[in-house]
């Protein structure tokens, strides 16, 4: 299963991507082999994970949440 998922980073902002393996994804980002944004924004601890059937779903709604605004974001989080 592939999974979309929010970081929240050092510096408040917030990261989108999906993996199949999210913990070790977050690992990766934490040890600077992830996205080049968290190599400069460290993340933090995951804040949302949505379940999707396909690698296809996973990436339509990873574009889908990063053309949200922040505070779109934040309310998926509540």
């Amino acid at each position: 299963m592939w999974q979309v998922y929010i970081l929240q980073c050092i510096d408040g902002s917030l990261y989108t991507g999906c993996s199949n393996n999210v913990e070790q994804r977050f690992q990766d980002h934490k040890d600077g082999k992830g996205g080049r944004y968290t190599r400069s924004h460290k993340p933090v601890k995951v804040v949302y994970k949505e379940q999707l059937a396909t690698k296809s779903e996973a990436f339509k709604k990873e574009a889908e949440i990063k053309s949200w605004t922040r505070e779109k974001k934040i309310r998926l989080l509540m």
